[in-house]
């Protein structure tokens, strides 16, 4: 099965390929040359998800799926949310949004947060599903740790001494909001390629 994921970034690309089965091609904007930019003005994750793959979905006339991901925090009523990625501008860096992020928050005692991801899947125009994963924890103080991207240097997720910028991949897919949410995906997918 083939499915177009409707982004350029590279990190989620190589991050969900190697969640999703074996089975399941994954095709990114990129290698099919689409570098025409979505719009993400959606007021939500939801909003956000399903307005990226039905625009591919309507570009390609193929099975599409989309991601909009966001950190949620408490003492921030959910903030920075559907703009985690640019939370400190335009063309903000991962730096940037996790030094706003702590500079807001100070020395607020209630550091909790969650990430939470939406999937959009359009397998056609009457067919479009949607999936939501996951991942509880609290914001540290300051950055530990160099691997992943975006906010995982300050992210704790609850039950480990490690935060997702100290993980490796494997470990951080193991838990992660990502891969739950491919996870429903997934049993889905295995149900929709099954005889009915």
């Amino acid at each position: 099965m083939r499915l177009i994921f409707a982004t350029h970034n590279p990190n989620k690309v190589r991050e969900i390929q190697a969640i999703v089965p074996s089975y399941i091609k994954i095709q990114s904007l990129a290698e099919l040359d689409y570098n025409t930019p979505i719009i993400e003005s959606g007021y939500n994750l939801e909003e956000n998800a399903l307005m990226k793959a039905k625009t591919v979905y309507d570009q390609f006339k193929r099975a599409c799926f989309s991601e909009d991901t966001g950190l949620e925090i408490a003492a921030l009523q959910g903030a920075p949310g559907v703009h985690s990625a640019r939370y400190a501008g335009e063309n903000a860096t991962d730096k940037e949004n996790v030094q706003k992020v702590l500079a807001q928050l100070g020395d607020e005692p209630n550091r909790k947060a969650r990430f939470r991801t939406i999937l959009a899947l359009v397998m056609s125009p009457e067919e479009i599903y949607m999936f939501e994963g996951l991942c509880i924890g609290n914001i540290l103080m300051g950055p530990q740790g160099v691997h992943g991207f975006g906010y995982d240097p300050i992210f704790q997720p609850n039950g480990y001494e490690k935060t997702f910028g100290e993980m490796t991949s494997s470990e951080k897919q193991a838990i992660s909001h990502r891969t739950h949410a491919f996870e429903k995906m997934n049993s889905f997918l295995v149900r929709y390629r099954s005889p009915r």
